[in-house]
């Protein structure tokens, strides 16, 4: 079989990453809370771009807040950009995007 129709394995690299987007709130806030208390992550990134920027940081505060407050959860880096695109139109518009890092926090004894 040819190499360029052979499958690939599936490796989960980015297992660890929500994506915000147009589905409800809480889903999202739901998405974070299994990656760390069912999937057993020690790291999640939030990430989003353009008008969901706002609710990724609110997903990740109501999220830490209410939901993991006894998990020791902390944002351990936010990083931020622009990308530039071209619209239908011909003109050159820039989006922003956002990635916050949260990291389960070691207890120090």
């Amino acid at each position: 079989m040819p190499e360029e129709f052979q499958e690939k394995p599936k490796t989960d690299d980015k297992d660890n990453i929500i994506f915000i987007g147009i589905k409800p709130f809480m889903n999202y806030v739901t998405g974070v809370v299994m990656q760390f208390q069912n999937k057993g992550q020690n790291e999640v990134i939030v990430s989003a771009r353009g008008k969901f920027v706002s609710k990724a940081v609110d997903v990740v505060e109501v999220a830490r807040r209410t939901f993991l407050k006894n998990e020791n959860i902390v944002i351990k880096d936010i990083k931020i950009s622009s990308e530039q695109f071209e619209n239908k139109e011909g003109k050159r518009i820039f989006v922003s995007s956002i990635e916050i890092f949260l990291d389960k926090a070691k207890l120090v004894e």
